[in-house]
């Protein structure tokens, strides 16, 4: 899901010369705190993070003069800039979507991160704030992956009332999901309607097409590019939230 970022991250910086390292955490707070310590041992200019932010970290990045730049997310109080979008906006966009096309019983898949946390939480704040009752609902470890739907699709069809839409944290389980209601008989979405997140290019190539919510990685990466090349010394900018939206992509899966 971050590929597009990462790509253009590497490519524009490295081209104007820039060094960049890239530090893979998982979902280890003590290897993330490790690599935050040994990228401000180095005196790198930016931070460009991902990962949530632990007491120890933020510590470490307050004291360090490198621009520290949270990426995928809008937090209230960013320790320097935060360049992403609405996490709860994208729940509640999908909650609304579905409602307007008559879908009535979704099953909510969340895989067990802050920001997926965040889009699950916005999803039912918005379905239920219309009337509707809750929404099924089942976690996923992180990071998820293909092989979570085959135990989501079963717990599914043990439920007492077989939901009209799956509602993934990824675009990954959502074709996982698709691929077992299709080896069950089912249809989709005239049975069972699945929307994904991330519009990775399965999305638009898996049969039948998967409706997924479209982050532009490419933007982001261009605007914390931007904060790093028009920083001022150590003062941070003025905007400290830049707000790059997402985009319901509609396909053929809801």
């Amino acid at each position: 899901i971050f590929n597009d970022t990462i790509q253009t991250m590497v490519e524009e910086l490295s081209s104007a010369g820039t060094t960049v390292m890239l530090g893979l955490t998982g979902v280890s707070e003590a290897r993330t705190e490790d690599l935050i310590r040994a990228a401000i041992s180095r005196r790198v200019d930016a931070i460009i993070f991902t990962g949530p932010v632990t007491p120890h970290v933020e510590q470490m990045v307050r004291r360090s003069p490198a621009l520290f730049i949270q990426v995928w997310d809008l937090p209230e109080d960013p320790i320097g800039i935060a360049v992403g979008f609405s996490h709860q906006a994208a729940g509640r966009d999908i909650a609304r979507f579905l409602m307007s096309r008559g879908y009535r019983r979704p099953h909510v898949v969340t895989a067990q991160g802050a920001r997926a946390q965040m889009r699950r939480d916005g999803f039912v704040d918005e379905w239920t704030a219309s009337g509707s009752s809750a929404p099924t609902e089942a976690q996923v470890e992180v990071p998820s992956r293909f092989g979570h739907a085959r135990r989501i699709f079963a717990e599914i069809r043990r439920l007492d009332h077989m939901p009209d839409v799956v509602v993934c944290g990824s675009d990954y389980l959502a074709q996982g999901v698709i691929v077992e209601a299709l080896a069950a008989g089912l249809r989709v979405p005239e049975d069972i309607a699945v929307v994904g997140f991330g519009n990775s290019s399965i999305a638009g190539e898996m049969r039948p097409t998967i409706t997924s919510v479209e982050v532009d990685g490419a933007r982001i990466a261009r605007e914390a590019i931007a904060a790093i090349r028009n920083r001022k010394g150590t003062a941070l900018p003025p905007d400290r939230w830049i707000d790059v939206g997402f985009r319901l992509v509609t396909r053929e899966s809801a």
